[in-house]
């Protein structure tokens, strides 16, 4: 029976239904049998050849194959799903925090639901339904929030209590429960059978599968994939599509031009019993524990119980080259508090007997969130991997976006919580992946309350002045491999307490981020934002001007020294990168953008900018320290520093200078502050920093100068309505729906990237309006608070998610920001948002289940600010970016 499970086909019934199939492949054999002759050779050319024959691998055929492209080869060193998805629990949950991770899974569960039917193979589909279970009040409100999200999205899901959970699954211990979450349409599959599905219906469509194929390495040619080795020879191709689950970033390292992919393998275990003496029903609903660690299925009767261990064992690290994947050695030690968990949560199970405990690799990734998109270094290399123990879950879904994005250009969702450019080569050390993901393993179990950070693989990249502000109380958070200071805690604070303070609701640091924004609101703060990414562009002749005009949708043909603030925008108008740019001189410009843009906005200028050896970029991202001064006393403490005029008629909005500040020459000052409050931007060559940074403290002493970090800068810059890049707006995101229309120049005289979709826009209206929503019968104190990601209701109707939320220490109010958009009632169908739509409507923001009711407005309350300035100042006096 082990076998059956382990092996979930009859390789034999699968290809007698496929002549095709025998033509094009070699004989079946085990794994011990000598080579014998291919009867097929390999093509010499194609358009597409994918590497990895597991569910991804077939899954991107079969949607490449769906959307038209036939000239595609798959390639599989061992046999067709029998690495990594051969093991698989084959438990398909929509369950998930992420938006798009969420979506990915809800496509799977029904393209898993028809393939039997299209193909013939059977999958083992069984829907059952899903009981996640809570022990703790915070661990329900972590499933009331996911509860939310998919009753917006059209999934059935309820909170049930402990007694219905007993009755749906009446094994189940309910004692020390405090409730649940039930979704009735989650599924079981048997994954490699949904694998051959797939592969059978690429084959009908034209796909060309290859096994006992290794794939040795990728060729490049001037940055794009011209070819793939193998050991039965050279197939010539114009796209590379590594699907090779564990052995991904090795075939990525291996290439002439080496491709990270950022992922370790981990033990993962799992028993399987035999049947019950009255066995188990086949639709009974599968069971997760997350307190318990542990997920349990009905499997033939018996079940089948595997879990997230806190103490998880890499391997692999040194690298391996194995086949197919066997069975690793049972470990029993290791299991036994994954056993105990289970046998308190099914008690009688204590005389059941056990049938194997099945050891097998997973792929994690740093961030726990899977791999997708194409390459920065190489063009024509997509990657999809690194499913953090979710394969199935998302197979269909993965596969879908990916040939959406190989065919059109683009996926039809927002997948850069998902993108690999996210990543940069500092993820890809092998001392990193094997640490993060003895952390990752566990945390896929643990209870993630907002804001929670990872512990691992810090100090990786710093600022100049880490300690020095390390010293001051600094709590750190990292973005992208950057240390960047969340908030500072006060002298006599107890830190240990504050650092493990976790919470839905109200945190600790309150009132500590709260006289922060109120040092840069009536005297002076210093933040170190040194993680910007920081681009320089200059050329002999015009080509930097021409070539960022076209790439950019505001005019950057400016008087130097001014600062625009643009988009970098798609051919749809959405934003693939949110920036600043100074003009240096004539002939040379500064770029800052987020800090996760470093490798996106690189890769997405190489392959736009001119081939042209008079036009330069570089990445001066490291060169700088970037200090951010707030307040109304900003400009006194820099007037004392620089014995130079620093007055609006001297020095007015957005404008740009290089400055002496101290004793150190090169200070790049700009006036602007990002928050909407007044201030300087001061970028310091590293050299200079710890000096600079020590006049501005010590000449600020007089007018009430303190640190302050990133949580005061996201309040203010929420209350201000400003949008940030990744996570309000995005490549879907143009800036007619977001109210930006005048960081836009039409008739600038040339044309730009995007300019087609605005004028369109322009003319017919939006179909989402950007919102800034205050809560009214909200209490801070005492409710749970918004975070981000929260369903918006209108007039009782959802329309649209809040995108990111802050508390407001000047409106004492609760501010979210979100997308909302206007749906007809009877057909569904999207219509343009007007702003009238947005004035008269009655809102409310659910939080884990619960409503509050919220003022909307499409502009920010600036008559309520303490400093009033003209309001074309306001706009345009800087947009946060992280």
């Amino acid at each position: 029976a082990a076998g059956m499970f382990l092996r979930l086909l009859s390789d034999v019934r699968w290809r007698a239904a496929n002549p095709k199939w025998r033509r094009m492949t070699c004989s079946w054999r085990s794994t011990s049998s000598t080579a014998e002759p291919y009867p097929v050779s390999l093509p010499a050319q194609a358009q597409v050849v994918i590497c990895g024959g597991g569910i991804m691998g077939t899954s991107v055929a079969y949607h490449l194959s769906k959307m038209g492209w036939k000239d595609i080869v798959l390639l599989e060193q061992g046999r067709l799903a029998a690495g990594t998805t051969r093991f698989c629990a084959g438990i398909v949950s929509t369950a998930r925090h992420v938006s798009i991770e969420l979506k990915m899974a809800d496509y799977s569960n029904k393209l898993y639901q028809q393939l039997e039917q299209e193909t013939g193979v059977k999958t083992g589909y069984m829907k059952t339904g899903s009981i996640s279970l809570a022990q703790t009040q915070d661990r329900l409100i972590s499933l009331k929030r996911i509860a939310s999200s998919l009753n917006v999205m059209g999934i059935p899901c309820e909170i049930i209590t402990p007694k219905q959970v007993a009755q749906l699954h009446p094994l189940i211990n309910m004692h020390d429960l405090v409730g649940a979450m039930y979704v009735p349409e989650d599924a079981l599959v048997s994954s490699a059978n949904v694998s051959l599905a797939l592969a059978t219906a690429a084959s009908r469509n034209g796909v060309q599968i290859h096994e006992r194929t290794s794939v040795s390495h990728v060729s490049v040619q001037k940055g794009r994939v011209t070819a793939v080795e193998t050991d039965r020879g050279q197939i010539q191709c114009q796209y590379f599509v590594n699907c090779a689950g564990q052995w991904a970033y090795e075939l990525g390292h291996s290439g002439e031009e080496p491709v990270n992919i950022p992922l370790h393998a981990c033990e993962h275990f799992y028993l399987l019993t035999h049947p019950l003496k009255e066995p188990l029903a086949s639709n009974l609903p599968t069971i997760v524990d997350p307190d318990g660690r542990i997920y349990i299925r009905n499997w033939q009767g018996g079940i089948l119980s595997g879990g997230f261990e806190k103490n998880p064992k890499p391997l692999f690290t040194e690298g391996r080259n194995q086949l197919e994947i066997h069975n690793l050695q049972e470990d029993w030690d290791h299991f036994e508090p994954l056993l105990s968990a289970l046998l308190r949560r099914m008690p009688d199970l204590e005389a059941l007997q056990i049938m194997q405990l099945v050891n097998c690799p997973e792929s994690f990734t740093p961030d726990m969130r899977c791999i997708m998109g194409e390459s920065p270094t190489v063009r024509g290399y997509f990657v999809l991997a690194g499913m953090n123990s979710a394969g199935i879950s998302y197979g269909g879904g993965a596969g879908k976006y990916l040939a959406e994005w190989m065919v059109n250009g683009y996926p039809s969702e927002n997948v850069w919580p998902l993108d690999l450019k996210r990543f940069g080569a500092l993820q890809s050390s092998r001392t990193f992946l094997r640490h993060r993901v003895m952390e990752v393993m566990p945390l896929m179990c643990d209870l993630k309350v907002p804001r929670w950070d990872f512990q691992t693989g810090r100090q990786l990249r710093t600022s100049p002045l880490y300690d020095r502000l390390d010293a001051q109380g600094a709590r750190w958070m990292e973005k992208h491999g950057f240390e960047r200071v969340k908030y500072f805690v006060p002298p006599g604070k107890d830190l240990l307490d504050l650092d493990q303070s976790k919470t839905f609701y109200k945190p600790d640091w309150f009132d500590i981020v709260g006289s922060e924004v109120k040092c840069c609101k009536e005297a002076v703060c210093v933040i170190d934002m040194s993680s910007f990414t920081k681009f320089e562009i200059s050329s002999t002749g015009d080509e930097a001007l021409e070539s960022l005009q076209y790439l950019f949708s505001n005019d950057l043909d400016v008087p130097v020294g001014h600062v625009v603030h643009t988009g970098m925008l798609n051919e749809k108008g959405g934003y693939e990168n949110d920036c600043s740019i100074a003009r240096l001189s004539k002939r040379s410009f500064f770029m800052i953008s987020p800090t996760d843009q470093q490798v996106h906005c690189w890769a997405w200028l190489k392959n736009r900018l001119p081939d042209d050896s008079n036009l330069t970029m570089e990445d001066v991202t490291w060169k700088y320290t970037a200090l951010n001064l707030i307040g109304p006393r900003a400009v006194d403490v820099l007037s004392e520093l620089s014995y130079a005029p620093i007055t609006p008629e001297h020095f007015p909005s957005l404008f740009c200078k290089e400055m002496s500040v101290g004793y150190a020459n090169g200070i790049r000052v700009m006036s602007i502050t990002h928050t909407g409050e007044p201030g300087f931007m001061l970028y310091i060559p590293i050299e200079y920093a710890l000096h600079v940074y020590n006049e501005v403290m010590n000449m600020g002493q007089k007018y009430g100068i303190r640190n302050a970090g990133y949580y005061a800068l996201r309040s203010l810059r929420i209350e201000k309505f400003f949008a940030f890049w990744g996570q309000d707006l995005d490549a879907f995101t143009t800036p007619m729906e977001c109210g930006r229309e005048f960081q836009v120049k039409l008739e600038k005289g040339m044309q730009f990237v995007g300019q087609e979709a605005l004028l369109e826009q322009k003319q017919n209206g939006v179909y989402k309006r950007f919102t800034m929503f205050i809560l009214e019968d909200h209490d801070t104190d005492m409710d749970l608070w918004p975070w981000w990601g929260e369903p918006i209701f209108r007039n009782g109707r959802y329309v649209g998610k809040t995108t990111s939320s802050a508390y407001s220490y000047t409106l004492e109010r609760h501010v979210c920001l979100g997308f909302v958009q206007h749906f007809d009632e009877k057909t569904g169908e999207e219509l343009v948002v007007t702003t009238d739509f947005i004035n008269q409507g009655e809102y409310e923001i659910d939080i884990a289940g619960q409503r509050f009711q919220a003022k909307a407005k499409l502009y920010p309350f600036s008559s309520l600010f303490t400093h009033r300035r003209r309001k074309d100042e306001e706009e345009l006096s800087g947009y946060q970016r992280e």
